[in-house]
């Protein structure tokens, strides 16, 4: 019951308050421009001075010619900008582009690449093998039929295949050798056996 009692009054106050405020405002304002107006009539001689000086001196609104060339240069600027913008666009499209066509030759190089190690692979495996049955072929035949075909191979071609042999195969197809022949494959294999490391 008091506290609705109180209510009214306390309506009442902060009302006279808030209309105080609202007065104190507004003399302040009349007296904040009541003392430009009176000082501009106690100096009529300067602002007959300022008056005869250009808008843009006396730091009062530029004309419309200067607003005109702001304008102008505001735009100029504005026309560089976008085509700043679009020409920095069509170039990331560029490297877009570019990129893109980069990413599919890489791929198509990684398979290219895939294709060929399988295909040496393929090489490598049918090279061994076609080694390894000759080899065993030039074992299989009498020492001295074996010996007159190595006889007319080079000698690092020769030293090759008795490289591959067992050595009982290779010491008759040596013997069964001419000397200069027996000789130059003995050299070949030598050097091959004298570039390996010992340590």
């Amino acid at each position: 019951m008091k506290f609705k009692a109180n209510l009214p009054r306390l309506r009442g106050g902060t009302l006279a308050v808030i209309a105080v405020m609202l007065i104190g405002s507004a003399l302040l304002r009349i007296g904040l421009q009541a003392g430009p107006a009176v000082a501009r009539e106690s100096r009529p001689e300067q602002d007959q001075e300022m008056s005869a000086e250009p808008e843009t001196a006396r730091g009062g609104t530029p004309t419309s010619a200067e607003l005109q060339t702001l304008i102008d240069a505001l735009r100029d600027r504005e026309y560089a900008l976008d085509t700043r913008e679009a020409q920095i666009q069509d170039r990331m499209k560029a490297l877009e582009i570019a990129e893109k066509a980069i990413e599919r030759r890489l791929e198509a190089l990684i398979g290219a690449e895939e294709r060929l190690s399988a295909t040496l692979a393929l090489a490598d495996g049918a090279t061994e093998e076609d080694l390894v049955r000759l080899t065993d072929v030039y074992e299989k035949m009498k020492p001295k039929q074996a010996a007159a075909l190595f006889e007319t191979m080079a000698p690092e071609f020769a030293a090759g295949f008795l490289a591959r042999m067992r050595p009982d195969a290779a010491a008759d197809v040596m013997a069964g050798l001419s000397p200069m022949a027996a000789y130059s494959i003995s050299v070949v294999l030598a050097g091959r056996n004298a570039s390996v490391p010992t340590e």
